[in-house]
């Protein structure tokens, strides 16, 4: 992952860090405390009984990591390749879990405040962040595990 340009005490008190992640030409965020590590492609290991998500598991340091694609949910049938993967936790049930979420490009770290989501955006959108170039949709994985994949 790469350092972002902002830092907490530029931004004011409300500031947070977030992790950008790239799917195509657009990116998206998850807050930083989720974020494990940005892996290198592994071995995905499939399985005959995957969905349209769920599309096989990864070991990584010695821990089964199920591989969640939500390029599908976030950005339709014509998602890009993916080169990597963004290792983040994920609640199941009771329990907190590693994820590989399959991502197109380089991370970017960086701190910013969270804007509330406007207009007709999906669910699993919980905040926005307002960069230098570019709105960023922070999203919320259990919300968007529950998403319809879009058409």
């Amino acid at each position: 992952m790469s350092a972002g340009h902002a830092n907490s005490a530029a931004l004011g008190e409300g500031a947070r860090s977030f992790v950008l992640f790239p799917l195509g030409k657009k990116r998206f965020a998850l807050p930083a405390d989720v974020v494990t590590e940005l892996a290198r492609p592994d071995r995905l290991q499939a399985f005959p009984h995957t969905t349209p998500r769920l599309t096989g598991v990864l070991v990584r340091r010695g821990h089964i990591v199920p591989v969640f694609d939500v390029a599908q949910v976030l950005l339709g049938a014509g998602a890009p390749a993916r080169k990597f993967y963004l290792i983040a936790t994920r609640h199941f049930g009771s329990a907190r879990e590693w994820t590989a979420i399959p991502v197109t490009g380089e991370c970017e770290l960086t701190a910013a405040e969270v804007v509330p989501p406007t207009g007709g955006l999906p669910g699993y959108v919980v905040g926005l962040l307002s960069l230098e170039r570019e709105i960023v949709e922070l999203l919320d994985l259990e919300k968007l595990a529950a998403a319809e994949v879009s058409s």
